[in-house]
């Protein structure tokens, strides 16, 4: 659908529009922590531990996704990219026309991030585009700065930053808009968080500056907004976790994904949650906690199950943002209809509408091919749509 719509864009402009250069940046193994529960892949130790754990490889799948929605406009664009896994690969295996920046390495790390940004800024580009989380998001503000827009692929596990494409394919719409058909620039937010505090169950997100960006609202996710503390707001909790606790079913496994709001329903049953983790429930009772995705796939077994979730304030994500456990691969084995998805009056009052960004580009299909019910009080509830 986007395909044509580009297509019909680039039409009409294409007899008035000069071919544009596309700086273009990927971390290999932005996201790797994500589905086996490590939170994020900052540092050797913890890849090597994402590794060990059985992760494979993400971001060159969501770097040729967002490749391929650029296809129409290839004729266009001429782009330059990091050595070998670090853009070459994808951008050569899908007919572009490259200028080459580094040297192909087997292991890079954020140096050679910054390294290569540096030097794809100084061939003189018109928008950076690169794919990774947070912690490639500093890496690229520490060289780039304010010196050009940048926009970020969503790829890693951490992403509160707020240059982020809602998903590969919007990445490719805003690039289209951006170049072609003209968008304002805005400063956006570098966030990034202590990842070790992380794991441990303590969310600490600090600003690290900020870079331009292209501005689109619908397409670009902002930051994460954290919810309010307040009485109103712990009330709102509780009523929604009694309702939740007095349906709960026996013999049916519950995936409770990270959160305050999810938080609330293990208190009320005296069950000791991480705020920052996915775990399991069976009988009222924790059987599993901070569980990864083949831990999760290992206890379902094909039982009956339920997925309960509440999205990121502000962001609206319900999967694809710090819950990357609930894989595309468990939901789709607990099937969407068995997903439940709780939050407080507050947090919809900054939401239009739900996101996913599984990694299924036919799976975030189905969602958004049909509204969700969101409970958001005690037997209360509103359907909302999925973008």
């Amino acid at each position: 659908m986007l395909y044509y719509y580009w297509l019909i864009l680039l039409s009409t402009i294409r007899s008035s529009i000069p071919r544009k250069t596309l700086g273009f940046i990927v971390n290999p193994v932005a996201g790797m922590g994500g589905v086996v529960g490590l939170k994020g892949t900052d540092g050797r130790q913890t890849l090597q531990q994402a590794i060990a754990l059985g992760a494979k490889p993400i971001a060159a799948e969501r770097a040729e996704i967002f490749l391929t929605e650029l296809l129409s406009a290839k004729s266009y664009l001429k782009l330059v990219v990091g050595a070998g896994g670090m853009g070459e690969n994808t951008a050569k295996k899908l007919g572009y026309v490259c200028n080459v920046i580094g040297e192909t390495k087997t292991e890079t790390t954020s140096e050679d991030t910054q390294t290569v940004a540096k030097a794809i800024v100084e061939e003189g580009i018109d928008l950076l585009v690169y794919c990774g989380g947070d912690g490639t998001t500093r890496d690229i503000q520490k060289v780039v700065g304010m010196k050009l827009p940048a926009l970020g692929v969503p790829t890693g596990v951490k992403m509160h930053s707020a240059l982020f494409a809602i998903n590969p394919q919007a990445a490719a719409r805003v690039v289209i808009q951006y170049l072609w058909s003209g968008l304002p620039v805005q400063e956006a937010e570098v966030m990034d968080i202590n990842e070790q505090a992380f794991r441990e169950g303590h969310l600490s997100a600090e600003l690290y500056g900020y870079m331009l960006s292209p501005f689109e609202p619908h397409l670009i996710q902002g930051n994460k907004l954290e919810s309010p503390i307040t009485e109103n707001e712990v009330e709102n909790q509780a009523a929604i976790a009694l309702y939740i606790i007095e349906e709960m079913q026996q013999g049916i496994i519950y995936v409770v994904g990270p959160g305050t709001t999810t938080r609330t329903v293990a208190d009320l049953l005296d069950q000791k949650k991480t705020l920052l983790g996915v775990d399991l429930f069976l009988d009222k009772k924790i059987i599993a906690q901070d569980v990864n995705e083949k831990q999760i796939l290992e206890q379902l077994n094909n039982r009956p199950a339920k997925i309960l979730i509440t999205p990121i304030g502000g962001q609206g994500f319900i999967f694809g943002r710090g819950n990357q456990p609930i894989s595309a691969k468990v939901i789709r084995q607990v099937g969407i209809g068995n997903i439940i998805i709780i939050a407080t009056k507050s947090k919809l009052d900054r939401l239009n509408h739900l996101r996913v960004d599984t990694g299924d580009v036919a799976l975030d299909a189905e969602f958004r091919g049909q509204g969700v019910r969101v409970i958001f009080d005690y037997k209360t509830t509103q359907r909302m749509a999925v973008e």
